[in-house]
């Protein structure tokens, strides 16, 4: 009999001290918490549900006329909300560029995914716009399939916090 009540004791004890951890808990928020350097961007690393949340520009960094109106059609059947496309300022070598800012750094990232990982990103803390742009180099063949991009992103994995910048 005094051994139930000794164990009796020590779970009522044991209980209180769950209860009082647990309501005293201050590492709940801990991340939220992070300090943010003044003026560092806040960013979202969360993919976009569906396509029809993602703007892009399409410019052609090639010499090949009517590229970068033929990719923008391809995202648009894709469900994109597609800009005007242009001409690049300057030429390319490679598949593509794809520039962003921190409204679009997970966007950013499913976007690389159609270009099976091949396209360089270029991240700008400064650019203020949700627009990403997209420039199509010479190496340029086509987007990948639905199932391609799928792959391609659990290969690119989550993304991640850019230099300088806090998560949202």
């Amino acid at each position: 009999m005094r051994s139930l009540v000794v164990v009796g004791f020590l779970l009522v004890v044991a209980i209180v001290v769950v209860v009082i951890a647990v309501v005293r808990d201050t590492q709940a928020n801990a991340a939220a918490g992070q300090d943010c350097p003044p003026g560092a961007p806040r960013v979202s690393l969360d993919l976009p549900a569906d396509a029809s949340q993602v703007k892009l520009r399409v410019l052609n960094g090639t010499t090949t006329p009517g590229l970068a109106e033929r990719v923008t059609e391809d995202f648009k059947n894709r469900g994109f909300v597609m800009s005007k496309p242009a001409a690049s300022k300057g030429k390319l070598k490679d598949v593509a560029v794809v520039r962003y800012g921190p409204k679009t750094v997970g966007a950013a990232q499913w976007i690389r995914a159609y270009f099976l990982d091949e396209a360089e990103p270029q991240y700008s803390a400064t650019r203020s716009s949700d627009v990403i742009d997209i420039i199509i180099g010479p190496k340029y063949r086509q987007l990948a399939t639905y199932t391609e991009v799928n792959q391609a992103l659990a290969q690119l994995s989550v993304p991640k916090l850019p230099p300088g910048a806090c998560e949202a």
